[in-house]
C-alpha cells in the first residue's frame, strides 16, 4: 500500500513538474509575444502620429489654397464688375451713336429732298434715273407724292416702274 501511495505521489509530482514545466513555457511564450506587441503597439504609434501630422498638413494646405482661390474669385469678380459695366457703357454710347447718325441721315435726306423738291421735274428724272434705284428711292420717299409723280413721269418708263415698285414695298 505504501508502494502504491508512492507510486501515486511520485506520478502526481511527475505530472506537476510537467505542467509545470508547461506552464514555464507558456509563460516565456507570452513574454516573448508580449515585447513583439509592445514592439508593433510602437510602430503604430508612430503611424498614427505621422499621419496626424500629415492631416494637420494636408488641412493647412487645403485652407491656403482656398484662401488663395477665394483671393483670385474676388480679382475675376472685380474684373467681371468692369468689364460688364464697360460693356453697358459701350452699349449706351452705341445707341447714342446711332441716334445721332439716324438724325443725321434724317437731316441729310430732308436737305437733298428740299433740294430735289426745287428742282425741274425733267433734271430730277434724269439725275435719279442714273443712280442705283435703292438710292432714288430713298430720296423719292422723302418727297411729297405730287413732286414724286412729276418726276416719275419724266423718267424712262422701265427705271420708273423698278422705282415705283421699290415705292411700294
Amino acid at each position: 500500500m505504501r508502494l502504491i501511495i508512492l507510486a501515486v505521489f511520485t506520478l502526481t509530482s511527475l505530472m506537476g513538474l510537467q505542467t509545470s514545466d508547461k506552464l514555464f513555457e507558456c509563460t516565456e511564450i507570452f513574454k516573448e509575444r508580449k515585447s513583439e506587441l509592445l514592439v508593433e503597439l510602437e510602430r503604430i504609434d508612430e503611424q498614427k502620429q505621422a499621419l496626424s501630422a500629415l492631416k494637420v498638413a494636408t488641412e493647412e494646405l487645403l485652407k491656403k489654397k482656398e484662401t488663395r482661390l477665394n483671393q483670385k474669385e474676388e480679382v475675376v469678380d472685380r474684373k467681371l464688375t468692369a468689364i460688364t459695366t464697360k460693356e453697358e457703357s459701350i452699349k449706351k454710347m452705341l445707341k447714342r451713336n446711332e441716334e445721332v447718325l439716324k438724325e443725321t441721315k434724317s437731316i441729310k435726306m430732308d436737305k437733298i429732298a428740299q433740294t430735289f423738291s426745287k428742282m425741274k421735274p425733267a433734271s430730277a428724272a434724269g439725275i435719279l434715273s442714273d443712280m442705283e434705284p435703292e438710292d432714288a428711292v430713298l430720296i423719292l420717299s422723302s418727297l411729297k407724292p405730287k413732286i414724286v409723280g412729276k418726276i416719275l413721269t419724266k423718267m424712262d418708263a422701265k427705271k420708273a416702274s423698278t422705282i415705283t415698285l421699290l415705292l411700294a414695298k
